[in-house]
Order: structure tokens, then C-alpha cells, then sequence
């Protein structure tokens, strides 16, 4: 092999690492901006409410947390206020807050998360009416099964666990011992390395290959100019191949 045919490769040798160290930091920072710690999942009937102080429909004023009524506001009847997470619901997710209490007496029966219903509407598909505080377009469905994810408690009072009925009073008493967040076990993967017994119950070592040297006149100035084609790919990157930099300067000098 040439030393002119060795320069070669070696750029493009370095382009390649360049392009794949850019395509793995972007994917790594896209993912650290979208995910969110999982505190608690479960699952649970959902009914829904519209209470903005106006007296229709059943509305009993003002959510308890001072918020004022919006999208997202959901009442809880034990998780503290300001609690925050999404609910899932046929492929649908939808984030919401808890800014309010309740259900009360239908939390009894299972019921412990009442939605907003601008999002209980946009989740099953109907259309929140403004005048009579309900959804239109789902045949009269008040009540769904969703899975929920939590991804931060509140401050104050309240059960920093799977809720429970508003009639235990757990929305009234701090919590200092929430629950352990679910464990993600990673993948295991197979070992890429022969274990003994395939190589015979010994350890087989790949045979050396002799590497040609190059005169000395050609193998100066592909040095020389390799670095210089490294260099500038290493300042392309951002310092992106800095950890592969040692290899690359003892393949240049060699």
C-alpha cells in the first residue's frame, strides 16, 4: 500500500467518525429535551369537569389550587396540588396538572381522575360546548379507561402515590415518603468477545499481519499532511472526535 493510497483512506477515515459522532449528539440531545422521569404509571377510570365559577352544570367554583379552569387542569382526589403528568388514552397523549380535588363520592368507585373536558373532549374525539360545559359527540360517554404516568410531585399535601378515594382524607396530609419510581431494567446484550469453550477451552489469538514501511520521504509528508486533514476535520466536528484523537495521531506518525 502507498503512502498516498494510506492518506487517503486515513480522510476518509475522519469525515466518516465526524459524520456519525454529529448523528449521534444530535440524537442524544433530542432525547434529553423530550423525556421526562417516571414517578409512578398506572391506570384508572377518568370522568371529566369544567368548573370556572359560573354556577352552570354542576360547577362548585374555582379550582382549589387558584388556577384559574383550563386545558390540562385536572382534579385529583389524593395526589397534591401542582402534581404533573400525561394521560394516555387509543394512542392519544394528553399532559395534564392537578388543580383541583375531586371526584369525591364517585372516587369511591374507582374513579380518581377527573380530566378537563377540553382534553377529555380532544382524547375521545368530541366537542367541548361552551354552553353547557360538556363534550358533544361522543354519545353521552362520561367516563374512560386511561393509563397515566407521573413526572413530578407537588409541594404540598397530598399522597405521593396511587391515589385513593377523596373520602380518606389522604388529600389533607404531607406526604414524605412517595412512592419508588418503576425500575427500567436495560437490555441485555450479548457478548461480542469468544468464550473459551468456543475456541477449544483456549484463548485464540488473531495472527499478526506485517505492515510495509513506507520510504521515509513519502511517509513524512503523508504524516504532515494527514495531520492537517485530521485537524481540520477534528475543528469541523466541535471537538467531537476528541476521544478518538490518540488513535489517529499514532496512526499518522506511524
Amino acid at each position: 500500500m502507498s503512502a498516498r493510497f494510506g492518506l487517503r483512506s486515513l480522510a476518509l477515515f475522519a469525515v466518516s467518525a465526524v459524520g456519525a459522532l454529529t448523528v449521534a449528539c444530535t440524537a442524544v440531545h433530542a432525547d434529553s429535551d423530550t423525556d421526562k422521569k417516571v414517578l409512578l404509571k398506572g391506570s384508572t377510570t377518568a370522568s371529566y369537569f369544567w368548573d370556572d365559577a359560573s354556577g352552570r352544570a354542576g360547577d362548585t367554583g374555582l379550582p382549589a389550587s387558584g388556577k384559574p379552569m383550563q386545558k390540562g387542569l385536572a382534579a385529583s382526589p389524593s395526589w397534591p396540588l401542582l402534581t404533573e403528568g400525561y394521560v394516555m388514552y387509543k394512542g392519544k397523549k394528553m399532559p395534564f396538572f392537578v388543580g383541583d380535588r375531586g371526584p369525591g363520592k364517585p372516587s369511591n368507585r374507582g374513579i380518581m381522575l377527573d380530566l378537563d373536558a377540553k382534553t377529555f373532549a380532544e382524547l375521545t374525539g368530541g366537542t367541548f360546548n361552551s354552553d353547557t360545559l360538556g363534550v358533544d359527540g361522543v354519545g353521552g360517554q362520561g367516563h374512560i379507561e386511561v393509563d397515566y404516568i407521573i413526572t413530578k410531585w407537588g409541594d404540598g399535601v397530598g399522597k405521593k402515590n396511587y391515589p385513593v378515594a377523596f373520602s380518606t382524607g389522604a388529600w389533607a396530609e404531607r406526604d414524605n415518603n412517595p412512592a419508588e419510581p418503576p425500575q427500567v431494567l436495560a437490555e441485555e446484550k450479548p457478548s461480542e468477545e469468544p468464550d473459551e469453550e468456543s475456541a477449544g477451552g483456549k484463548a485464540v489469538a488473531a495472527p499478526e499481519r506485517p505492515v510495509a514501511a513506507a520510504p521515509q520521504g513519502e511517509a513524512e509528508e503523508s504524516g504532515t499532511v494527514g495531520g492537517v486533514l485530521v485537524a481540520g476535520a477534528l475543528a469541523m466536528a466541535g471537538g467531537g472526535v476528541v476521544l478518538g484523537g490518540e488513535r489517529i495521531r499514532r496512526l499518522v506518525t506511524r
